[in-house]
């Protein structure tokens, strides 16, 4: 395979042929020597972009992250439920359910128990996500369908745990567990004045954590406790 002359279309032929490798085959299992086999290009080429498989993988966490914020801001300009509290509702569970936002699931669970990627994960959502959020609560207080007394604050405790705090691999829940742990966030955010988590939404997340395999495989004896 011919170099791209730009360099942006290199660096994007890297970013989506390892993404395919680390899903397909895993991120310990996929070495740089893979990655560059299956470009068909030369290991300078990569290497001139790229010093490691670690930064090819920074590199695709940062677009999935990027990808994320961007529909977010998508679907709040195309959407225009009102009022503002029923908008955030359908925002959430569009983004629970889009299959892009997800596609990187399983590779970015290998990384889950990474100190460097939860402060990633944790910096994405209070400096990125959660002051979008934060907007369309504003605006839920102007029409009276939110009752928050700081938007900010309530955005920002509400991502953070949604995306961290939740997440049954990175504590080693099973799926009553984490359902518990929904079930209180949805409590806390009825306490915070932003009753923005819906029944629908906690489903939806409890099976997108299913599909990708974040619960812990339960014996005989679990698996009748849980039930």
């Amino acid at each position: 395979m011919a170099r791209n002359k730009h360099p942006e279309q290199t660096v994007q032929q890297i970013l989506n042929v390892a993404a395919q490798l680390f899903t397909d085959k895993g991120f310990e299992k996929t070495s740089i020597q893979d990655i560059i086999v299956a470009l068909g290009m030369s290991k300078g080429a990569v290497y001139h972009h790229f010093r490691s498989k670690e930064e090819i993988l920074d590199a695709v966490i940062e677009q999935q992250f990027n990808y994320s914020a961007q529909m977010l801001d998508h679907l709040i300009t195309n959407t225009s439920t009102t009022p503002a509290r029923e908008k955030l509702v359908q925002i959430l569970e569009h983004v629970v359910s889009d299959p892009q936002a997800h596609s990187l699931d399983h590779v970015l669970r290998t990384q889950i128990k990474n100190p460097v990627f939860i402060v990633r994960g944790i910096q994405q959502a209070v400096r990125i996500d959660a002051p979008v959020i934060a907007a369309i609560l504003r605006e839920g207080i102007t029409d009276g369908s939110i009752h928050s007394e700081d938007p900010e604050a309530c955005a920002e405790v509400f991502m953070m745990l949604v995306n961290i705090w939740i997440n049954p691999t990175l504590f080693g829940r099973n799926s009553s567990e984490t359902k518990q742990r929904l079930y209180f966030l949805q409590r806390l955010m009825n306490m915070l004045g932003a009753d923005i988590v819906s029944e629908s939404l906690i489903e939806r997340i409890l099976d997108q954590h299913a599909a990708m395999g974040a619960y812990p495989i339960l014996n005989e004896d679990d698996d009748r406790n849980e039930g």
